[in-house]
């Protein structure tokens, strides 16, 4: 299997140990050369520069969690960064040579993480507005045909089986940007778009109080993804398909 990513620090060992190899080195510098093992885990630190140890989250908020969210959902975006669904040219230039059994591996990889969340933010909102935001989030709007966000991501919120995430322990300003980015078709998904659909329903302060809601929130003592339910999801959506079910 070829390497993820060709990173730098990759390349500088390769030239250090070539050095070392031709006697350019002297004993004591050969002895301390950094070990490199062909281990998914070591091919992966490309994503974790960014994405935080383990993949537990940058702590800007800039770069998303990816331990423990669902493989099918993480597959699915790594897909959506390859085909030009979601724009950000690091990512793409990532995974661009890499394989649809690829990507998956990696993807699994990363839904079996078990690290803590961080802490929640805190709120000063007064008690109607903590009220509005709970309402958007739990029950929805249906004068607005918004299903409440618990209808497809679990009841907890912890995300569902197989390709469905969770939404707490996301920081607010990356839950603000990215329903910003499907409302404005920055980030798209396979038909059918359902989260473009519903963000197109969100007006600018709607997305500012589920994104602040999310955010305090205390997670579960279980924080996994859940089976999906005997009910079916209210929406069929292009961006929570399993592996195998691209259209």
């Amino acid at each position: 299997m070829s390497f993820f990513f060709r990173s730098l620090p990759v390349q500088r060992w390769g030239a250090t140990w070539l050095l070392a190899a031709t006697g350019l080195l002297g004993p004591a510098a050969a002895q301390t050369l950094p070990r490199f093992e062909d281990n998914l885990a070591q091919r992966v630190m490309a994503c974790t520069a960014c994405h935080g140890p383990q993949g537990r989250a940058a702590a800007d908020g800039y770069y998303p969690r990816l331990a423990g969210k669902p493989a099918g959902y993480l597959y699915n975006q790594l897909l959506n960064f390859r085909e030009g669904h979601r724009n950000y040219r690091l990512m793409t230039q990532m995974v661009d040579p890499l394989s649809d059994a690829y990507l998956l591996e990696i993807a699994e990889h990363f839904a079996t993480m078990e690290v803590p969340y961080p802490r929640p933010a805190t709120t000063t909102a007064m008690a109607q507005e903590r009220a509005r935001r709970e309402q958007l989030a739990l029950r929805g709007d249906a004068t607005r045909e918004l299903p409440a966000c618990t209808a497809c991501h679990g009841a907890a919120l912890t995300g569902v089986l197989p390709a469905t995430p969770g939404l707490l322990g996301i920081p607010r300003d990356y839950l603000n940007a990215q329903l910003g980015a499907w409302r404005t078709g920055l980030r798209k998904a396979h038909a059918p778009d359902c989260m473009a659909d519903i963000a197109r329903r969100l007006a600018p302060q709607d997305i500012a109080a589920v994104s602040a809601w999310l955010s305090t929130q205390v997670l579960p003592a279980n924080t996994r993804a859940v089976a999906p339910g005997a009910a079916p999801l209210p929406m069929r959506c292009g961006s929570a398909l399993p592996p195998g079910a691209r259209p």
